[in-house]
């Protein structure tokens, strides 16, 4: 087995050409929350829409990374990164060009595709070339990297976003994997598992993604429809019982997707526990935050961008640090300190109200975004060099493909929950705050409609009254802050259960072999 040392010139090709691919992942996963204001005006798109440009993406993701890991151990981990790229351009093209909300919905399932063979792949490439000794490095740049281009995606989606030009998020990624592509290609040596000759787990893939995708329509049905309707009750437990078959198939099958036995072992679970836990309300947690930013509090998509910049700052200049400093110590510190301090970031954010826009930032939510900056400094390279080192060498494909998988689903289901929830709340919020009002039935009803819009809720037509028409759209802002609110302090919780989790089950000395 290849043991390439890290500063070598063949080391520098690999990490340039994984982290290059990856930042293409990592750029529409973060701009695309700036931009929606945007895509969801200019496409027409409902509150519900939203969730599903994000969600078709993560559901995808989620379910084929981890077949996409095996893929890349046993034919070859090059070979499957490369047509991760070419997919995920592709699927980028296609979101580019979008006429309508379905196009670009179905376009960001192939890019889900791509980046299920593609994120994996960069982590187990690293993983099976550099020489142990300075894999957390390795790992700890990629890491760096990846979150300065990920967190650096707003401010590139707040300017296209500002100016009419969201669609340029995606045609960006074409230049990126065309280059990407041809260092791979070039410079990169192929790695895989010759020992693994087993068949991928399709089969597998395909109950995952139909489980999920039913509980998610499920879940985002259910505000508007209502906990009685028949269809959707049949719906959720159709998902349910989806999920529960894939873990009936997976258990039987000599070539599972996911190794059940591997959960037997309280490391590799408590950092998977802990990885849904915390990407699902920083997921969440960033979501709202982008929507409080652009439509309640009043900043322009280029200032909600900008709000994490302490992201870029605190991430990329100490990433680096940090991996090395948890090779030496240990990863179990950090991941009790890291989520901690980052459910603290978001406590503090939850009781922000009405602000005077962009100018009041640096005294309402600048403290908190530092916390979570922080908290997920200490977090992200020791939990992801954890991860990689709790099972066999050889497995690699699938330790990354699990736990990657693991993250978007978090994101999936904190997408799917926290918005029925928002909905929920902020309906029902407007519904209280019109009980009061002289507006007619009528006009009532035109006023509740919006809501399924969230904070993009505009006052109905029919509503000439112009201090009236100032009171509803008070009542939008006062009832989508309730909604932010309580989904702030749920994501302050998950972090926190997080670090329970760490403090559990994370061993203090590193694994070198579990399977």
């Amino acid at each position: 087995m290849l043991e390439i040392p890290f500063k070598s010139a063949t080391g520098r090709w690999i990490l340039f050409s994984t982290i290059l691919a990856t930042s293409m992942v990592f750029i529409d996963g973060s701009a695309l929350n700036v931009v929606l204001p945007s895509l969801q005006k200019d496409l027409k798109a409902t509150g519900a829409d939203v969730f599903w440009v994000l969600n078709a993406y993560l559901l995808v993701l989620a379910a084929m990374m981890l077949p996409g890991g095996s893929l890349g151990d046993r034919f070859g981990r090059k070979k499957i990164f490369g047509i991760g790229i070419v997919l995920f351009s592709v699927g980028s093209l296609l979101c580019g060009i979008s006429p309508s909300i379905i196009f670009l919905i179905v376009s960001r399932s192939i890019q889900g595709l791509g980046g299920a063979l593609m994120v994996p792949g960069s982590l187990s490439l690293i993983t099976s070339l550099i020489r142990e000794q300075e894999r957390g490095k390795a790992i700890g740049t990629w890491s760096a990297v990846t979150t300065i281009v990920s967190i650096g995606g707003p401010i590139l989606g707040g300017v296209l976003g500002d100016h009419g030009l969201w669609r340029y998020i995606f045609f960006i990624n074409i230049p990126i994997g065309v280059v990407s592509l041809i260092a791979l290609w070039l410079k990169v040596p192929e790695t895989s598992n010759e020992e693994d000759q087993s068949k991928v787990d399709f089969p597998g893939a395909f109950l995952l993604v139909a489980g999920l995708a039913a509980i998610t329509y499920s879940f985002l049905k259910f505000p508007i429809s209502g906990f009685n309707d028949w269809k959707v009750n049949g719906i959720l437990i159709f998902g349910m019982l989806n999920l529960i078959l894939f873990l009936f198939v997976e258990k039987r099958r000599k070539n599972p997707m996911i190794d059940l036995t591997l959960f037997l072992n309280t490391n590799f679970t408590g950092l998977n526990l802990l990885t849904f836990f915390l990407y699902g309300a920083l997921g969440g947690g960033f979501l709202f935050l982008s929507l409080n930013y652009v439509q309640v509090q009043g900043y322009t998509q280029t200032e909600s961008g900008l709000t994490f910049l302490p992201f870029t700052f605190v991430l990329g200049l100490f990433s680096r640090y940090i991996g090395t400093l948890s090779d030496r110590l240990g990863t179990k510190p950090f991941l009790i300190a890291g989520p901690f301090t980052t459910g603290l970031g978001f406590l503090w954010m939850s009781f922000i109200k009405q602000t005077h826009g962009a100018s009041d930032y640096w005294t309402s939510f600048f403290p908190g975004m530092i916390l979570v900056s922080i908290g997920m400094l200490l977090t992200v390279v020791p939990l992801t060099t954890a991860v990689m080192n709790s099972i066999s060498q050889n497995q690699a494909g699938i330790s990354s493909g699990v736990n990657n998988a693991v993250s978007r689903m978090a994101g999936i289901f904190a997408n799917a929950a926290f918005g029925a929830l928002a909905l929920f709340l902020f309906t029902h919020a407007v519904i209280a705050g019109l009980e009061q009002s002289r507006l007619d039935e009528s006009q009532k009803k035109h006023i509740t409609a919006e809501t399924v819009n969230l904070g993009n809720a505009k006052v109905p037509t029919d509503v000439y009254d112009a201090n009236q028409r100032t009171q509803i759209r008070q009542l939008y802002h006062r009832s989508f802050l309730e909604s932010y609110q309580c989904i702030l302090v749920i994501c302050a919780l998950m972090c926190f259960v997080a670090s329970l989790t760490a403090f559990l089950t994370v061993q203090k000395k590193r694994v070198q072999s579990l399977v």
